[in-house]
């Protein structure tokens, strides 16, 4: 069914879901030319299933069924089906009723829904997916209530009820379990649906890390070129599960020590992961013969997609339905690979060559392969480990969101690191990373500021220095660089957090001391005098030093600066362990060191010299090499050491990633104080969705509105905040008669678009006290801007000095609602300080965003003058959130000025853009992206 077919067809309502196992289904309504399917399916639903969704014996469909469940207006009576291979696996629909339960149209609220699961999919969690799905549409079509009738014995499709959050209300009645069901988003039900979307995702990600089996499809008879330098990849890392390959013109029983096989179809025993490493042309072939074998996921290194142009974006695409299809998850396509060092696992899926990176306790996330080989190489160069390691290419199914609902209980991570070159859903993004940052760090290293070729996600309007203040707000720790990615993930993955900014330095050089000392007072920390040991400092005194350092009550972490001595290589040892023993001595405040020239002390401090090698435990299908195998070949994964203290080539470096540590640890520690969005018992919300529906009745789909006036002042109102009213001035009379009935003293400002808001150029005129500075006035601005009709005036009241402010709202199609901040005038946005926060915003939020602009001191006394009402303007923040979160049809609000007085504030100008809202937000039921 296409919309070219039947224009009523809701297409947005098609949505690819994650199953509580990892799976994949589509969600899709149901159509007139689904009536053989939807026979299929109920043939292999067993009796006692059907018994339950029809309270009797029902063996069969009758073509009235059929009819009847195949045939839909889509306001009425809608029927949602979740298909896998084009099949359907469950069923859900509802019928519109009225309060005497017959079938109803609108104003109608109450709706029948009923379910009916094919009996091999049940427990997957099928059913709550589609009722998530059903909620949606039903509410879209203006259905508040579900009603449902269950068997008492049907204790699965009871709890799928009562588990979903919403506000219900339970009775038996003849012989049945009646439950009603409030659709109205709770917090509860908003909080099941998300626990679920990550336990589904982190599931699905699960499956492609630690897979019991994996085929590579591609690998050359020759042993060159990618899929067989993947095979020896896996082999080499000492993978624990059954291992194949693939080439569909083998002619023997093995390819490189590993069993062959000419197609995925002809392996007699089931694969997990699929490394696919074949042309793009021929990469359909192989997912459909991994989708009929039942694999689970695929990992697609081929390239010639999203980043070869147009027609490879075409080809990615369906590339992704096809894979989903299936039921399968994708890394890739244009992938480097995956690596999972879990002893029990030993996955290197990649195209990193052995050695494996060592066992440790950080995440990896990269877009980029390029990238991803300078983080492994700068990472195992100074003795880090890692957890897990994805690189996802064009990153068309599984992203960096799939991967943080993974790392965020995955006990093996305590650091996620992550290169991205776009966000994709920042909304969805800072939420998964807030939550994630709750419990281990989070760090991101954005790239181009620009969607590159490949990435098919769509982009957002807000700027760089936004995007960076949001993932901030998130808890996200943000650099610049991937060599700032690496220098922040080592300490946060070796060190404990600090307790506070107080930084204590010591080393043997006085120089580098006090360079450390400088680069502390640019980070905002507050370093202690340095502690000179001088040159003829052994490793002994930085023992004493840094213990002592330590144990002090004055300082939160230490920074130990060293240079060489003469004989720098028979020391390095000798210091490194001496350190060592101070914070086993002391432990519990971090610890970086400096370094100049001294290549030793950092192999040393990273103590990976002396570490056994041991040998991979050998995969199960690999047949023994006849080729003998050099000694200090392939190794499996070894753990970093645990005793590791980061060092740093420069100053900057440390003190960089140890303010990093620092923000991020009071970030942590606000937490815990909380913060809630406020009620507001004044705020009319029906009132404005009624307003709004009103306004947008004869706006076109996709076209914005820019409310009157009165309009936009009247919707305000209704969440208490009032703005001035300014009346219109075309000549000096009507100026004269607007003051009249504003009264004594007034202003006179211009309104014309490239005027507004500019007092610099001189279209404002303030304390106007009587009739006569009034006319002058006029005149004078007349004369100098240009005739009235093109600055068209406006006479105000005055109200009382203070300082003038902005406030905005504006929705970005990826971001969602942001709340920004700053002062009024030229300098400020010359110099771009705004502020900015995610909506909702909590009271913590709002006194954050006021107090984190560089002009801030300016609202709280600056150079003897009064403070202002910084409360009143905090909860002017809290009510526009509350606005624009409550419609979604507000896109954009602009409060300009706002003067905020000793005592109050008085908003004196406001614009409102509104535009029908988009079908689905980050609000609606769980989806997989669709792009």
């Amino acid at each position: 069914m296409t919309i070219e077919s039947d224009p009523s067809y809701p297409a947005h309502w098609e949505a690819d879901v994650v199953l509580r196992d990892g799976g994949t289904a589509r969600i899709r309504p149901i159509t007139t030319e689904d009536a053989g399917r939807l026979v299929s399916f109920y043939e292999q639903v067993s009796d006692e299933s059907k018994y339950y969704r029809f309270f009797a014996p029902y063996p069969r469909l009758s073509d009235r069924d059929v009819r009847r469940f195949t045939h839909h207006d889509y306001v009425d009576r809608v029927g949602l089906a979740a298909t896998i291979g084009g099949e359907f696996i469950g069923t859900v629909r509802y019928d519109r009723i009225g309060p005497d339960g017959r079938p109803a149209s609108a104003p109608a609220d109450e709706a029948e829904v009923a379910f009916l699961v094919q009996d091999a999919h049940q427990g997957r969690g099928v059913a709550s997916a589609l009722l998530e799905h059903i909620g949606a549409v039903a509410r879209e079509r203006g259905i508040r209530r579900f009603a449902a009738e269950v068997l008492p014995a049907n204790s699965k499709m009871i709890k799928v009820f009562t588990d979903v959050g919403y506000q219900q209300k339970r009775s038996f009645e003849d012989g049945s379990v009646h439950l009603t069901l409030d659709l109205e988003p709770t917090a509860e039900s908003l909080a099941v649906q998300r626990a679920r979307e990550q336990r589904a995702e982190a599931h699905s990600v699960q499956r492609l890390l630690a897979p019991g089996s994996v085929a590579v499809i591609g690998v050359s008879r020759s042993g060159a070129g990618v899929g067989a330098a993947a095979l020896r990849n896996l082999r080499d890392s000492g993978f624990h599960g059954h291992l194949y390959a693939v080439n569909e013109a083998v002619t023997r029983d093995l390819l490189d020590g590993v069993r062959a096989y000419r197609s995925v179809g002809a392996i007699d025993a089931p694969v997990d992961l699929a490394v696919i490493a074949v042309p793009a042309e021929r990469v359909p072939d192989a997912v459909a013969a991994c989708g009929e074998h039942g694999v689970q996921g695929l990992v697609v290194l081929s390239a010639g997609y999203g980043e070869s142009g147009p027609d490879g974006l075409a080809r990615q695409r369906e590339l992704v339905r096809q894979v989903r299809s299936y039921g399968m998850r994708l890394i890739g396509p244009n992938a480097y690979g995956v690596i999972n060092t879990a002893p029990e696992v030993e996955l290197n899926a990649s195209l990193t060559p052995a050695p494996m990176p060592m066992r440790g306790r950080i995440g990896l996330f990269t877009q980029s392969g390029a990238i991803g080989i300078a983080l492994l190489s700068a990472l195992l160069r100074r003795g880090e480990g890692l957890s897990s390691f994805v690189s996802a290419g064009n990153r068309a199914d599984v992203s960096g969101n799939d991967i943080l609902q993974y790392w965020y209980d995955d006990e093996t991570t305590d650091v996620a690191l992550l290169y991205l070159e776009t966000l994709g859903n920042p909304r969805k993004f800072t939420r998964l990373a807030r939550r994630t940052a709750a419990v281990k760090p989070v760090v991101v290293a954005k790239g181009g500021r620009h969607t590159p070729a490949g990435h098919v996600v769509p982009g957002t309007r807000l700027p760089e220095a936004t995007v960076s203040a949001l993932l901030r707000q998130a808890g996200v720790i943000r650099v610049d660089t991937v060599t700032e990615l690496v220098d922040v993930g080592l300490l946060l993955a070796a060190q404990p957090l600090p307790a506070g900014p107080r930084v204590a330095i010591l080393g043997n050089s006085e120089s580098l001391g006090i360079l450390t000392y400088d680069a502390c007072l640019a980070q905002g920390l507050r370093p202690l005098p340095p502690l000179d040991l001088t040159t003829a400092a052994a490793p002994e005194d930085f023992r004493a030093a840094l213990a002592a350092a330590l144990a002090s009550d004055d300082c939160d972490a230490v920074v130990v600066t060293a240079i060489p001595w003469v004989s720098e290589h028979a020391l390095a040892d000798d210091l490194a362990d001496a350190l060592r023993e101070a914070v086993a001595e002391v432990p519990g405040k971090p610890v970086a060191v400096v370094h100049v020239e001294l290549g030793a002390l950092v192999e040393a401090l990273s103590a990976t010299r002396g570490l056994p090698h041991p040998a991979p435990s050998r995969t199960r299908d690999a047949a023994p090499d006849p080729a003998p195998q050099d000694p200090a070949g392939p190794v499996a994964a070894r753990p970093a050491s645990e005793d590791r203290i980061p060092s740093y080539p420069a100053a900057e470096r440390a003190v960089r990633a140890l303010a990093e540590a620092v923000r991020y640890g009071q970030w942590r520690r606000g937490l815990a104080e909380g913060g809630y969005v406020p009620e507001f018992e004044d705020v009319d919300e029906a009132g404005a969705a009624d307003q709004l529906a009103g306004l947008l009745a004869d706006v076109d789909e996709g076209a914005v509105l820019t409310l009157a006036e009165w309009d936009a002042r009247e919707l305000l109102a209704r969440y208490g905040i009032t703005v001035r009213s300014a009346l219109p001035a075309p000549s000096a009379d009507a100026a004269v008669r607007a003051a009249a009935i504003l009264g004594y003293p007034v202003a006179l400002k211009t309104t014309a678009p490239h005027l507004r808001h500019r007092a610099d150029l001189g279209g404002v005129r303030l304390d106007l006290a009587n009739e006569a500075g009034l006319r002058r006035s006029y005149e004078e601005l007349t004369d100098l801007l240009g005739k009235p009709a093109e600055l068209q005036p406006v006479v105000q009241a005055m109200v009382p000095r203070g300082v003038d402010t902005v406030v905005r709202s504006v929705i970005d199609p990826a971001a969602g609602a942001v709340l920004s901040f700053g002062l009024a005038g030229v300098a400020s946005e010359l110099l771009g300080d705004t502020a900015h926060r995610l909506v909702p915003a909590t009271d913590r939020d709002a006194a954050g965003l006021i107090r984190s602009i560089r002009a801030a001191p300016l609202l709280f006394g600056w150079r003897g003058s009064d403070p202002v009402d910084t409360p009143a303007l905090e909860e002017l923040l809290l009510r526009l959130s509350r606005l624009v979160d409550d419609h979604p049809e507000v896109i954009g609000v602009s409060l300009e000025p706002v003067v905020v007085a000793a005592e109050g504030l008085s908003v004196l100008s406001a614009t409102v853009r509104v535009a029908h809202p988009p079908a689905r937000g980050d609000l609606g039921p769980r989806t997989l992206p669709s792009y």
